[in-house]
């Protein structure tokens, strides 16, 4: 499992999280919407305290994640393959042009 915490203008907004199974879950933080309940981060995903579920990583996501020869560098240099969304959103998308930016949450090794 996968994730990254999503910030909104410096305020965290919520988790992003791939699943085990493939699936894509996107959470507001709960105090984010007690604080934020009209600032969303895109107008597809309006604040709530109910998660977003896909099998697809949200299109909003997908428009963070560089293409075409920015696509190129990002995937060869940190050798992700272009397919794996996921990685690249948490690998290319900590610094983005604009309000959001999404930074990874290292993964529990059970220690």
């Amino acid at each position: 499992m996968r994730k990254g915490k999503v910030y909104y203008n410096a305020n965290l907004a919520g988790i992003i999280t791939e699943t085990n199974e493939g699936e894509y879950v996107y959470q507001y933080d709960k105090d984010f919407v007690k604080a934020h309940p009209k600032e969303f981060i895109t107008f597809t995903m309006p604040v709530t305290d109910k998660p977003y579920v896909d099998k697809r990583l949200f299109s909003f996501f997908e428009g963070l994640i560089p293409e075409g020869w920015l696509l190129d560098i990002a995937s060869k240099n940190w050798k992700i393959n272009r397919n794996d969304r996921m990685g690249l959103l948490l690998a290319c998308c900590q610094n983005c042009i604009g309000a959001v930016s999404v930074i990874p949450i290292p993964e529990d090794n059970g220690e």
